[in-house]
């Protein structure tokens, strides 16, 4: 195991002491100094400092351009929690999200449903267009991972639903990057550089591990697994096979480039066919 997969585990084991150490002092009335319990939290979030830092130099260090990609997606989509307007995307290192870009489908026909201050409180998945939108290799690589049994839950893009996911951030938080990214792919682009898609629908797996697929060639499909509030893929580069040991790699999409939070763009993949007919040419 990695140093940085060790502290990131660490990180993890420190939260749930601390959590543990609130219920406990509350069901079993423990009796201990009220500055003991919160060691572990101050631990925690110290790691996490350090871990951030790490990545920080390691992206300095790093001193090249992004690794250019088609696009994961075809149609019109809009970027949220972009690295174009700030890095780490989402506001922590972890997981190699320091790139990690989040985007949702556009539809003229099915408009996307804004959030709801009050009401509805949850949405079906079938509202959003970006539900079960197929999802396409950025380039020709290996299948390393390929995970689709995670449910797909309901829309928390309200007020009401926010405390209700922030509840659920915390536990799957605590199960590690595999129930915050929820059903997933990550290829192996080769030249040591891995992409992942992330939230993906249950059960919609068009690839299984160790395959070898082809730049434009179908995935799987966009879903709301995972630590999502709505229906959209995220999408990352990054060093390693394991978020949880690797660090982020900028990206830029061809004819796209990386869109700003809240930036539409329209997208069309590379297919199998004019993948060969380039490397022909």
């Amino acid at each position: 195991m990695s140093v940085r997969k060790t502290a990131t585990v660490g990180v993890r084991v420190l939260w749930a002491v601390f959590f543990a150490l609130v219920v406990l002092t509350r069901v079993l009335d423990l009796r201990y100094p009220d500055w003991l319990r919160f060691v572990p939290a101050a631990a925690a979030i110290a790691l996490t400092v350090a871990l951030g830092r790490a990545a920080r130099r390691r992206i300095d260090a790093r001193g090249t351009g992004p690794v250019e990609t088609a696009s994961p997606v075809a149609g019109r989509w809009t970027a949220l929690n972009s690295p174009a307007d700030r890095v780490p995307s989402h506001g922590t290192h972890e997981g190699a999200q320091s790139f990690a870009i989040d985007i949702v489908a556009e539809s003229a026909e099915h408009p996307r449903p804004r959030f709801a201050p009050l009401w509805p409180p949850t949405r079906r998945n079938r509202d959003f267009p970006a539900f079960d939108a197929p999802l396409y290799a950025v380039a020709d690589a290996t299948v390393v991972r390929a995970t689709d049994r995670q449910r797909d839950h309901m829309s928390r893009n309200s007020l009401p639903a926010l405390p209700w996911f922030l509840a659920e951030g915390v536990v799957r938080m605590l199960g590690g990057m595999g129930r915050i990214l929820g059903n997933r792919v990550v290829l192996d682009l080769g030249d040591g550089t891995w992409a992942v898609y992330a939230h993906l629908r249950r059960g919609s797996l068009a690839v299984r591990e160790g395959e070898r697929v082809s730049a434009g060639q179908l995935l799987a499909r966009c879903g709301n697994s995972g630590n999502s509030t709505e229906p959209h893929l995220h999408f990352q580069l990054m060093d390693g096979p394991d978020p949880e040991a690797a660090h982020g790699i900028p990206f830029t999409w061809r004819g796209v480039g990386v869109p700003r939070s809240k930036e539409s763009f329209t997208a069309q993949p590379a297919t199998p066919q004019n993948a060969s007919a380039s490397s022909m040419s």
